[in-house]
């Protein structure tokens, strides 16, 4: 705890007022010994209260202190008209005691705000610490079961796995087709195609080769991409052969053969 936070903690008037264990007094004093602010703040409080006491202390105007010595040295020094004496020894105590109570009251509040601010800080925090870690959870697990799903479709031995090598378009571009007959379900392994550009997709095209025959069986959009870039279209019960090629977004009736970037015969 730097000074600072030291002074704002409040000890310091609990320390003025007396209200320290002797622990906490020695604490205090050895802290004032080595930090000369928390030292001027300690006289600060102590003249805050020297300062109270006094604007309630008595304050005898000039008018009273000629009429005392008037009769202090009047005709008859033998008759003597004397006031009742105010007890402001007692008015003092009452003062410093005001002074105690509301100092206290302050300190109570003033740690009681800071304690509060502390709580809700911790409590943002720890929040803010369980919405990240539920966030990485769910990640987790849909990772999770995207490769659990992938290792399913590549261990199905009644999938066939159809090559689909680059074309003149893109000619470093590759994919694999997973189609089981049985099932009649189609997977793309996308994991070796570039990015499409924006405002374009891929589409995936079944062919009949003769005579050529294609049919779309899907766009490979991210919205239904996984982790893993496996895409699942529509179901295929014949094809001789898979193609994809790059349309603009939404897909196209034809495809067009001038952005054909795979292609793999069955």
């Amino acid at each position: 705890m730097n000074s600072r936070e030291y002074i704002e903690s409040g000890i310091l008037e609990l320390y003025v007022f007396g209200k320290l264990s002797e622990e906490e007094r020695l604490e205090v004093q050895q802290m004032a010994a080595d930090n000369p602010a928390i030292r001027t703040e300690i006289a600060a409080i102590e003249q805050a209260v020297i300062n109270l006491s006094h604007s309630v202390s008595p304050n005898i105007s000039a008018e009273t202190y000629d009429k005392i010595r008037a009769e202090l040295l009047g005709n008859d020094p033998k008759i003597i008209q004397m006031k009742t004496k105010t007890n402001w020894s007692q008015y003092i105590g009452w003062a410093a005691s005001v002074v105690i109570l509301l100092g206290a009251a302050f300190m109570y509040l003033q740690m009681n705000n800071q304690m509060n601010g502390i709580i809700n800080k911790e409590i943002e925090k720890n929040k803010s610490d369980f919405d990240k870690m539920q966030k990485t959870i769910v990640t987790l697990e849909n990772k999770n079961k995207a490769t659990e799903s992938m290792m399913e479709i590549l261990r199905d031995k009644n999938n066939t796995i159809v090559m689909l090598e680059g074309q003149a378009a893109m000619p470093g571009a590759t994919a694999k087709v997973y189609w089981n007959k049985a099932t009649q379900e189609v997977y793309i392994d996308a994991q070796d195609l570039p990015e499409a550009p924006q405002g374009m997709v891929y589409q995936v095209w079944a062919l009949k080769m003769n005579p050529l025959t294609p049919t779309s069986i899907g766009l490979l959009e991210k919205a239904t991409a996984s982790t893993t870039k496996m895409y699942k279209v529509d179901n295929t019960a014949e094809a001789e052969a898979f193609g994809i090629t790059l349309e603009p977004e939404g897909g196209s009736a034809t495809p067009t053969m001038e952005q054909l970037y795979t292609l793999g015969k069955v």
